[in-house]
């Protein structure tokens, strides 16, 4: 499906230096942030202390933060999960409160805050076991918030977590590497991996200047641009392996400006559908899905920019040529070979 057909090909090649250099002082400036500021992570990785409570109608999230904020814990989270009724809070570690105590502190501000007054109560669990409960009632009996859950993630939990997660886009790069090495030629796997840790260098930087906070949403969003990225370059590098058949005569930049110029509007079609989605997630998806979008929209934008300008460059800068790509049986000046002493 093509948008629009450019008639002529783009010399892009023509000023690949250029690109390349922009690329390079993109990607020093954001391992300059990650190193100097580095990564503000998430309680998942920190570790602290999970709380869930549910109220009766839509919960008022800013009024909750509010709430909780005035107890001088710091940096806290707050957002719903599962429906506008449910809601959970992320608080850091407090070596100086217990987290039962700290539970207690919390719910009890909220219940406050509600009109109502904390009180024991003994509920039997689904299980038949007799266990003593919080509970929020107000003067008329009503009950305007529960206490669904809490929990604490250690900052062990939290460390063999980000371990896990360094493992994971560890074997991610690697897997995509081996994959285009065996799909293409070496040249080629290097340039696509060398591209989408381009990608993913830019979005961590981008995370580390403006200290945004990297949780386990915006983790897997830096994995599904990394898989993003790579499937724009193969559609490139199948394009130049396709051209470098096709026309014989052909530079080397020529044949990448072609492949490249033949996609646009495919890569125009493409980005643009799954940004339109993204972009919703970052308007209407709420604090849940904000920096996952943010994430992606970066990596969007980047990956277009890398497959094009990074990814094709580094192949040319490598030294592909059509042998790389395309084997034939036909030996060097066989008389009967039509194309005996084409240049590429």
């Amino acid at each position: 499906m093509e948008l629009f057909r450019i008639k002529r090909d783009l010399p892009l090649m023509k000023h690949a230096l250029i690109f390349n250099v922009i690329s390079f002082l993109t990607f020093a400036a954001a391992v300059f942030f990650l190193v100097t500021r580095g990564l503000h992570f998430s309680i998942e990785f920190t570790g602290g202390t999970v709380i869930e409570v549910a109220y009766p109608q839509a919960a008022e999230i800013e009024r909750t933060r509010h709430t909780i904020e005035q107890m001088g814990f710091g940096e806290v989270q707050v957002q719903n999960f599962g429906s506008s009724r449910d809601v959970m809070i992320r608080l850091p570690i407090r070596g100086d409160v217990k987290q039962t105590e700290l539970v207690d502190k919390v719910f009890t501000a909220l219940c406050a805050a509600e009109q109502g007054q904390v009180s024991p109560h003994q509920v039997v669990t689904p299980q038949g076991e007799s266990i003593t409960k919080q509970v929020c009632r107000t003067a008329a009996g009503a009950e305007p918030i529960t206490l669904s859950r809490s929990e604490v993630v250690g900052p062990a939990v939290g460390a063999e977590l980000a371990a896990d997660a360094a493992k994971a886009l560890a074997v991610t790069v690697v897997g995509i590497m081996i994959y285009l090495a065996f799909r293409f030629e070496w040249k080629f796997a290097v340039a696509g991996i060398i591209a989408n840790l381009h990608d993913v260098v830019i979005i961590l930087g981008f995370f580390a200047f403006f200290q945004w906070e990297f949780s386990l949403a915006v983790l897997a969003a830096v994995l599904a641009v990394l898989g993003y990225s790579v499937n724009e370059s193969v559609v490139i590098f199948d394009r130049v392996r396709e051209a470098f058949r096709k026309f014989r005569k052909m530079t080397t930049p020529e044949v990448i400006d072609h492949a490249i110029t033949s996609t646009m509007s495919r890569t125009i079609i493409t980005h643009g559908s799954t940004q339109m989605m993204v972009l919703s997630m970052l308007l209407f998806g709420g604090e849940t899905l904000h920096y996952f979008a943010v994430a992606l929209t970066i990596g969007i934008l980047f990956g277009i920019y890398s497959s094009v300008f990074v990814a094709a460059a580094i192949a040319m800068w490598l030294g592909i040529k059509r042998e790389d790509l395309i084997k034939t049986g036909r030996k060097d000046g066989d008389p009967g070979d039509p194309n005996a002493g084409a240049m590429v």
